[in-house]
């Protein structure tokens, strides 16, 4: 009979699973810059 193969951990390559565990640090700066961008243009506009 066939041997089933071995399963290899293989460590994936996809790039959103090298970004989800800085997403605790990620999210606030963006959103940081982006209120600080919206408050710039809010006062230059005025």
């Amino acid at each position: 009979m066939s041997a089933s193969p071995a399963s290899h951990e293989t460590p994936s390559d996809d790039p959103v699973e090298k970004i989800v565990p800085l997403m605790p640090l990620v999210l606030p700066v963006a959103g940081g810059v982006l209120i600080f961008l919206l408050a710039f243009i809010a006062v230059f506009m005025a």
